[in-house]
């Protein structure tokens, strides 16, 4: 995002909303169960009705990505939903889940930190620098 550790907790200007407010556990293999869509369906629309001025929506991880973009957006899986990032710039962004585990991905995708980092890095910086 570009932003210092202030602007990053400043909970006036930025916000964070998980597909759910709990850990779900571990699967069989050790790696994390996914958010219970029950978590989703019973608050997420509340709580963004809640923040009326959204002007940037960073869309974390695939199941952020499905339920803001549907299957319009994410059919193919994170890959492409990010790789297709233009198409919903400059307003949302598509995002891969940060984790030690993509760190195959990004030697895999360089375009990611070449090409979408410093777009989302300036949007970034316009949202938080405009006194809106």
């Amino acid at each position: 995002m570009g932003v210092s550790e202030a602007q990053f907790w400043d909970r006036k200007r930025i916000a964070f909303l998980p597909m759910g407010f709990c850990f779900p556990g571990y699967d069989a293999k050790g790696a994390d169960l996914p958010p219970p869509p029950i978590c989703a369906h019973t608050w997420r629309k509340r709580l963004i009705a809640r923040l009326p001025d959204v002007r940037l929506l960073l869309l974390v991880g695939g199941h952020a990505q499905r339920w803001h973009l549907g299957t319009v957006g994410a059919p193919s899986g994170v890959d492409v939903t990010v790789q297709r990032w233009r198409d919903h710039a400059p307003t949302v962004f598509p995002l891969p889940h940060p984790s030690w585990r993509n760190t195959g991905w990004l030697k895999r995708n360089p375009w990611f930190v070449d090409d979408l980092l410093p777009v989302l890095q300036a949007r970034v910086a316009e949202v938080l620098n405009d006194q809106h």
